[in-house]
C-alpha cells in the first residue's frame, strides 16, 4: 500500500511538471542553460504586439532577434516596430532572414538590406538556415556564400548562421568554419560536430515573458557577461 502511495505521488509529480512545462512556466533546459549569464529573444509577428517595456522591466533579457525577412519578397510586419521599441527599452538588437531555396542568396540578400537599417551598435544579421535535406550541398554553400559575403559588406560584420542539427550537419559543418553557429536545441546542452563552439543557443521555444502574449523562444550567449558586453555593448557606444 506504502508503495503504491509513492508511486502515485511520483506520478503526480510529474503530471504537475508536465503541465508546467507545456505552458511554458517552467522548461527543463533551463537546468542546463542557467550557468550562462547573458540571456536573449527572438521574435517575430507570431508573438503579436510586444510590450518591450514589461520585457524590460523583467530584467532578464539583454538582447533581441527579431524576423526581418525571408527569401526575396516577404518582410515581417511586426520588425520595424520590434526594432524601434526594443532599442528604446534598452535591448541590443539583430535581425533575422529566414533563407529560401527558391530565390538566390543575392536576391535574398538585396531583400533584407532594403529592410533593416544600418545602425551602429546592432548584433550582427542572422540567416536562419531551416530548410529540408534534400538540396544539393554545393548548391546550398554557393547561394549561402553569396548572400553572406553581401550582407558582410554593408553591415561590416560577419553573419551569424542559425541551424538545427540536421542543417548543421548538411550545409554548414565544412565551408562555413569561419562563421558563428546559434543552434536550437530545446531537449539538451548542444554539442556540435568536429567540436565547433556555438555562440547562441536556442534553449527554449515555450518560453513565457512579462510584455508577450505568446509562446517566445529563449536563448544564451556562451561567454561571461564582460564578454558579451565587450563585444557588443562596446559597439553601441
Amino acid at each position: 500500500m506504502k508503495a503504491k502511495k509513492i508511486i502515485a505521488a511520483l506520478l503526480g509529480i510529474a503530471l504537475v511538471l508536465c503541465v508546467l512545462e507545456y505552458k511554458g512556466i517552467i522548461w527543463h533546459n533551463s537546468l542546463f542553460a542557467m550557468k550562462y549569464e547573458v540571456r536573449g529573444l527572438d521574435v517575430s509577428h507570431y508573438q503579436g504586439k510586444v510590450n518591450w517595456t514589461a520585457v524590460a522591466d523583467t530584467n532578464k533579457y539583454q538582447f533581441v532577434y527579431m524576423k526581418a525577412t525571408e527569401g526575396h519578397d516577404y518582410a515581417d510586419d511586426r520588425f520595424a516596430q520590434n526594432w524601434e521599441r526594443a532599442k528604446e527599452n534598452g535591448f541590443l538588437t539583430g535581425a533575422y532572414h529566414f533563407f529560401s531555396t527558391r530565390s538566390s542568396g543575392a536576391e535574398q540578400a538585396e531583400h533584407f538590406i532594403s529592410i533593416v537599417p544600418v545602425e551602429k551598435g546592432s548584433m550582427p544579421p542572422v540567416i536562419d538556415l531551416e530548410i529540408t535535406l534534400n538540396h544539393d550541398p554545393a548548391v546550398i554553400e554557393r547561394e549561402l556564400k553569396s548572400m553572406i559575403g553581401m550582407l558582410e559588406a554593408v553591415y561590416h560584420q560577419k553573419p551569424i548562421l542559425y541551424v538545427t542539427y540536421d542543417t548543421y550537419n548538411q550545409y554548414t559543418a565544412t565551408g562555413f568554419e569561419n562563421y558563428e553557429i546559434w543552434i536550437r536545441d530545446i531537449v539538451k546542452h548542444p554539442a556540435l560536430k568536429n567540436k565547433q563552439e556555438w555562440l547562441l543557443w536556442q534553449y527554449c521555444n515555450r518560453g513565457r515573458v512579462d510584455g508577450i502574449d505568446a509562446y517566445v523562444d529563449i536563448n544564451v550567449y556562451n561567454g561571461t557577461q564582460a564578454d558579451f558586453d565587450f563585444r557588443f555593448r562596446r559597439s553601441a557606444r
